[in-house]
């Protein structure tokens, strides 16, 4: 993804467009849209227009992603964003928070069950 040739707020976006300058198939922008998780206007001949917060939201969309958080997740925090507004760095710190937050527990989760699988024998770990 190209991150400093273009203007990361614009409004206006074709999904192209958007596509284009994110990396993200035009399929998982109209399946983020559905999913509520970014949104778009209609032109008069039924073509999407992105927000200016677009950019923002894919990037912090593909972050969550990254870090294993389900569609659902994501939702909750893009929730927290201002509506129609571009996301400010207070937006991306406290989002940062809870990735490095979830992280250190799926992390956790791993250990512990890396642990556990290297102090029984394969019954055991059956449950036999």
């Amino acid at each position: 993804m190209e991150t400093g040739s273009f203007d990361w707020h614009e409004a206006g976006l074709t999904v192209g467009q958007v596509a284009e300058r994110s990396g993200v198939a035009p399929s998982a922008l109209r399946f983020y849209e559905r999913q509520g998780l970014i949104g778009s206007d209609r032109t008069s001949g039924n073509q999407r227009r992105y927000h200016g917060d677009v950019m923002c939201r894919v990037a912090m969309i593909r972050a969550c992603q990254r870090v294993g958080l389900s569609i659902a997740d994501i939702r909750t925090a893009l929730a927290e964003l201002p509506e129609g507004q571009v996301p400010g760095p207070e937006d991306w710190d406290r989002l940062s928070q809870r990735l490095q937050s979830e992280l250190h527990d799926r992390i956790d989760d791993l250990n512990r069950a890396l642990h556990a699988l290297t102090q029984q024998s394969p019954a055991e770990a059956l449950g036999e």
